[in-house]
C-alpha cells in the first residue's frame, strides 16, 4: 500500500499535483462517523473512477480567523499524528495542508474552484451538506452547478436522531461522556502524555500512578475517574485515570494520573497513548486515607471488569 504524500502549502501557486483525484472538502477535526461517510463515498469515486483521493484541509481551525481569540480555538480531537494516520486509514492519497488566513478567507468561490479545485486535478468532489466554501459562503451545490464533474453532497450522518458533529464529540469529552464520545467517532479518543515526577504519594497507599504531561493540545475529559487502555511501546494495559486536583490532599494543579494493571518497571521518560473508555465516578473529597483506599479497590475492580463497547463502522 502506497504511503500517503502530505504536502504544507501557502496558497495555490505551491499546488504541483500530478495525477487526478476524487478532492474531498472540509476541515475534519476527528475524523468522525459523519466525516467517514464522506471518505467512503470518495473510495467508490476512486474505484470506479480510478483516481487517487486528495484532501485540501487545515491544520487548525477556520474560527481562529474569524472568532474572538479563546484558548480553546487551539485544542483538537486529535493530536497531529494522530489525524494524518487516520486521514490515512481513511483512504487519502494526497493531503494537502494550508493555513486559513484572511487572506485565504478572501478568496471568491468561482476563483477558490479556479485555483485549487481545478489546481489539484480534481475530476470529482466530496463535500458534506454543511460544506461552505470562499468569501460568498457557497456550498457543494453550488459546486454542482460550477464543477464539470460528479459532485458528491453527503448528507447528514446523524444517531440518535442528531448530527454527528466534532461540537457534540467535544461537548461529551468535555462533560466526561467519554463513551458516548467514542461512540461518535467511531473509534477510542486518545491523549498522548510522558510520565514525569510527581507526589510519589500513589505508591504509599498500593496505588502507584504515573504523572503525565500532555504532549497535544487536544481535549481533556472533564475531572473525575475513568477507565482507559494504556498502550506503551505497542503494548496495551488496561488501567484507570484520574484527573483533576487532589482535593483529598488539597492540591491546587490539576493532574492527570493513571495507574496500570499488570505492569511493572520506570515509566519516567516513557511516552504513553491513553485510550479513555468511560467514566466510573466524579472526584471526590476523601475525609481518611482508609476511605480513600476503599474506593481505590472499587474502582479498580470496575475498571478490570469494563467491557469495551464495540465501535461503529461507515
Amino acid at each position: 500500500m502506497e504511503v500517503m504524500k502530505v504536502y504544507t502549502i501557502k496558497d495555490y501557486q505551491n499546488i504541483h499535483q500530478q495525477e487526478e483525484v476524487v478532492l474531498v472538502l472540509g476541515y475534519f477535526d476527528g475524523l468522525h462517523l459523519g466525516h467517514q461517510a464522506l471518505f467512503a463515498e470518495a473510495r467508490k469515486l476512486a474505484k470506479d473512477l480510478d483516481l487517487r483521493i486528495a484532501v485540501l484541509t487545515f491544520p487548525e481551525s477556520p474560527k481562529l480567523a474569524f472568532a474572538r481569540f479563546e484558548p480553546d480555538l487551539l485544542l483538537h480531537l486529535n493530536s497531529p499524528e494522530d489525524r494524518l494516520a487516520k486521514f490515512e486509514e481513511a483512504g487519502v492519497d494526497d493531503l494537502y495542508l494550508i493555513d486559513f488566513t484572511g487572506e485565504f478567507a478572501k478568496t471568491k468561490a468561482d476563483d477558490f474552484i479556479q485555483q485549487y479545485v481545478h489546481g489539484l486535478k480534481a475530476k470529482a468532489i466530496v463535500t458534506g451538506f454543511d460544506y461552505r466554501f470562499a468569501s460568498d459562503q457557497k456550498d457543494g451545490y453550488y459546486l454542482q452547478e460550477k464543477f464539470d464533474g460528479p459532485v458528491v453532497v453527503v448528507p447528514e450522518y446523524s444517531i440518535d436522531g442528531e448530527k454527528v458533529s466534532s461540537s457534540r464529540i467535544r461537548q461529551a469529552i468535555l462533560s466526561g461522556q467519554v463513551n458516548e464520545a467514542n461512540r461518535l467517532l467511531g473509534y477510542p479518543f486518545s491523549t498522548r502524555g510522558m510520565v514525569v515526577h510527581g507526589d510519589a504519594r500513589g505508591r504509599t497507599i498500593g496505588y502507584p500512578t504515573a504523572n503525565l504531561a500532555l504532549l497535544d493540545r487536544v481535549y481533556l475529559p472533564g475531572d473525575g475517574v475513568y477507565v482507559v487502555d494504556v498502550a506503551i511501546e505497542g503494548k496495551i494495559y488496561r488501567s484507570m485515570a484520574s484527573i483533576g486536583k487532589n482535593v483529598t490532599f488539597d492540591g491546587t494543579e490539576l493532574r492527570l494520573e493513571v495507574h496500570l494493571f499488570d505492569f511493572e518497571g520506570d515509566l519516567y521518560g516513557q511516552l504513553l497513548s491513553i485510550y479513555w473508555l468511560g467514566k466510573i465516578r466524579d472526584m471526590v473529597k476523601f475525609n481518611s486515607i482508609e476511605e480513600l483506599v476503599d474506593q481505590l479497590h472499587a474502582d479498580a475492580d470496575s475498571a478490570k471488569k469494563w467491557q469495551a463497547q464495540k465501535y461503529r463502522k461507515v
